[in-house]
């Protein structure tokens, strides 16, 4: 465990381990829960299709390509929960591939009116 305080910034990094030095990776979605291995019942998204949906929620530069970093401020799920457990998903891509998911950053889906 990570122990921080209240609104403390953390700051993350994931790394692709890969002896392919053409990859990128990209923090497509994060969400968060008081329980390690139920990510649907109460979670709160703080990054969803590489939007940020919580307003502390940031991503820094990076060195290096296969190096994501971004950011949030702690936070609790109320009083009788007393961790926080991050699953994200992260997109792998070609290095300079402009038409690939690591490209595209934030992807707002709406939705289309089936009437016409």
């Amino acid at each position: 465990p990570y122990y921080v305080d209240m609104n403390q910034n953390l700051f993350l990094q994931a790394s692709l381990h890969s002896s392919d030095q053409n990859l990128t990776v990209f923090v497509d979605t994060c969400v968060a829960s008081p329980n390690s291995s139920d990510f649907r019942t109460l979670v709160y998204e703080l990054t969803k299709s590489g939007c940020a949906s919580d307003p502390s929620y940031a991503l820094f530069p990076s060195p290096r390509s296969d190096v994501a970093r971004f950011g949030f401020n702690a936070f609790s799920f109320v009083n009788r929960f007393p961790s926080v457990f991050l699953r994200c998903e992260l997109a792998v891509c070609r290095y300079h591939d402009y038409s690939s998911r690591c490209y595209q950053g934030c992807v707002s889906r709406f939705k289309r009116n089936a009437d016409s």
